[in-house]
C-alpha cells in the first residue's frame, strides 16, 4: 500500500489559480479532509506565506492555527526553501531558528526542505533544528536534467541529506521533466542503497506524472503527492481520483473515496464560481515541450514581458535558446526559484546587449557565490566577466549574515504592530509587505464605537 500526501491546500492551487485560495472558502472541507485518509497534507509554505500577506490581507499564522484545529488525525506538512524559508533571499539562522520552532509550535508535523542548487549546506540549520523539535523532516532532491545530474549526483546528494538523519528522501519533479523510467531507477536505488522511505512529488506539467507514479510506486515509493480534482493535472499534480484506480489492488492507498468525491465536488462549486476570473485554460494543458527545453511556463512568459518592453518580441526563440547555453555557464543550475530568474534575465541581457556585456545584480551575486554552490563549476570566463578581480566566497552563504531576529522584534514593537512573537517572524522576511499588511490589519482590529458614545454624542454630552 502506498500512502499519499495531499497538496490541495497548497501546491495545487499555487499550480492554478496563482496561490489565491483563501482560508474562509478551506474551512468547510477541513473536517472531510481530516477524514480523508491521507497520510499528511502539505497545507503551507513555499509561496502561501508571501501570497497571503501581500494580496489577500491574510495572516499565515492564522491560518496554520485554523487548519491545525480541524484537522488532528493528518499531519500538517510545509514547504520550506531551506535558508530562504519562505522568502526568495538568505536569512540568517537566528530568524531561520525562529521560524522552523514557531511552525512546529504552532501545528506543522513535517518539514519538507528543500535548496535550489540542492545545496546541502543551505538544508542543514532548518533541518537540524526541526529535527531537534521532534518534527519530521523530509531531505529533498530539487530533480532536474543535465549533464551533471547523474543518478550518481542524486545518490550522493541522497546519502548527504541522511547523514542529517532527514526521516524520509523525497523527489521534487517541480517543473514537471522527470520520465517514469528515470523516475523507477531513482527510487529503486534510493531504496537498495539506503533503505530509507521514498516520498515522489511530480507535476503534470509535461504529461507524465502519473505515469511517473505508477513507476515510482513499482520502484517501492513509500508516498507519492495528490491533489483533488479540480485541482489537479496542468501545471498541478495527478488527482487522486486517477491515482486510485491506476494503481494495482495491493498498492491502492487507504483513502476514502466518498469523502474525497465530496470534497471534489465542494472544489467544483468554488472554482468555477468564486475563483472562476483566475482561471485560465493554459495552465490545465500538458505542454510536452517543457520535456525538451526544460524552460516552465511562467519563465516564458516573463521573456516576453520583458522583450515587449524594448519592442524586441520576435527575439524570443534566441532568448530560448540563449537560457541553455547560460544554465550551463552557470554551472548547470536547476530552474527553479531563484535561479531560474537569475538564468532568465542574464539569457534576455546576453541577447539584447552581446554575451555578457551587461551582468545581472543577481548573475553577480550567483556568481559570488551567495546563493549557494552551483552543482558543477561555474565557467572560468564567467566568473572573470562578473567578479573581475574578486574572489568567489567558498563558506556557507548564511555564515556572512549577522543575526537579525532580536533587532526585527525591536523595530516591530517600536512601529506599534506588535501583536504576537510570530509576527516578528513575518516582519524578517517580508518588512515592506508586512507592514502594510500590518496597518490593514490594526484597522480591522479597531473596536467599534459603543452605541453608548454615540449617544452621548447625540446629547451633547
Amino acid at each position: 500500500m502506498v500512502e499519499i500526501v495531499d497538496l490541495t491546500l497548497r501546491d495545487a492551487h499555487q499550480s492554478l489559480i496563482a496561490t489565491r485560495l483563501r482560508t474562509e472558502d478551506m474551512i468547510p472541507i477541513l473536517d472531510k479532509i481530516n477524514e480523508a485518509g491521507f497520510y499528511a497534507i502539505e497545507m503551507w509554505g513555499g509561496a502561501t506565506f508571501d501570497v497571503m500577506i501581500r494580496y489577500l490581507r491574510e495572516d499565515p499564522w492564522e491560518r496554520l492555527g485554523i487548519i491545525r484545529e480541524r484537522v488532528r488525525k493528518t499531519k500538517l506538512m510545509m514547504l520550506l526553501r531551506g535558508q530562504n524559508l519562505v522568502g526568495y533571499r538568505h536569512y540568517p539562522d537566528d530568524v531561520v531558528e525562529k521560524f522552523v520552532e514557531h511552525a512546529y509550535k504552532n501545528g506543522i508535523d513535517i518539514f519538507r526542505v528543500f535548496d535550489a542548487l540542492n545545496d546541502v549546506r543551505n538544508m542543514r540549520t532548518s533541518i537540524k533544528k526541526a529535527k531537534s523539535l521532534g518534527a519530521i523532516v523530509q531531505g529533498t532532491i530539487t530533480y532536474t536534467v543535465s549533464p551533471v545530474h547523474t543518478l550518481d549526483y542524486y545518490l550522493k546528494l541522497a546519502e548527504e541529506l541522511l547523514a542529517l538523519e532527514v526521516d524520509f528522501i523525497t523527489i521534487k519533479d517541480m517543473a514537471g521533466i522527470l520520465d517514469p523510467y528515470t523516475c523507477y531507477e531513482l527510487v529503486k536505488a534510493i531504496k537498495e542503497n539506503f533503505k530509507a522511505p521514498v516520498d515522489v512529488h511530480s507535476h503534470t506539467t509535461g504529461g507524465l506524472a502519473v505515469a511517473n507514479y505508477i513507476k515510482a510506486v513499482e520502484a517501492g515509493a513509500d508516498i507519492i503527492d495528490t491533489a483533488i480534482s479540480p485541482l489537479a493535472f496542468g501545471t498541478s499534480h495527478p488527482s487522486i481520483q486517477v491515482m486510485y484506480y491506476a494503481l494495482p489492488p495491493d498498492k491502492k492507498p487507504r483513502v476514502d473515496m466518498k469523502v474525497v468525491k465530496e470534497i471534489s465536488e465542494y472544489l467544483h462549486r468554488i472554482l468555477f464560481t468564486k475563483y472562476k476570473d483566475l482561471l485560465d485554460i493554459r495552465v490545465f494543458m500538458p505542454d510536452p515541450s517543457v520535456l525538451e527545453h526544460q524552460i516552465p511556463g511562467g519563465m516564458i512568459s516573463n521573456f516576453l514581458a520583458q522583450l515587449k518592453q524594448v519592442g524586441a518580441e520576435d527575439k524570443l526563440p534566441l532568448v530560448l535558446e540563449e537560457v541553455k547555453r547560460v544554465r550551463e555557464d552557470l554551472g548547470w543550475p536547476p530552474l527553479v526559484t531563484p535561479a531560474s530568474q537569475i538564468v532568465g534575465v542574464q539569457a534576455v541581457l546576453n541577447v539584447l546587449y552581446g554575451r555578457y556585456g551587461v551582468i545581472a545584480k543577481e548573475t553577480y551575486n550567483y556568481v559570488k557565490g551567495y546563493y549557494g554552490r552551483s552543482p558543477t563549476p561555474i565557467k572560468e570566463e564567467v566568473l572573470k566577466i562578473a567578479l573581475k578581480n574578486e574572489e568567489p566566497i567558498n563558506t556557507r552563504p548564511a555564515d556572512l549574515l549577522d543575526p537579525a531576529y532580536e533587532q526585527c522584534r525591536e523595530e516591530v514593537v517600536k512601529l506599534g504592530y506588535y501583536t504576537k512573537e510570530e509576527d516578528v517572524l513575518t516582519y524578517c522576511l517580508f518588512p515592506d509587505v508586512a507592514v502594510e499588511f500590518f496597518k490593514i490589519r490594526s484597522e480591522k482590529l479597531k473596536p467599534k464605537t459603543p452605541a453608548r458614545d454615540l449617544w452621548d454624542e447625540v446629547l451633547g454630552y
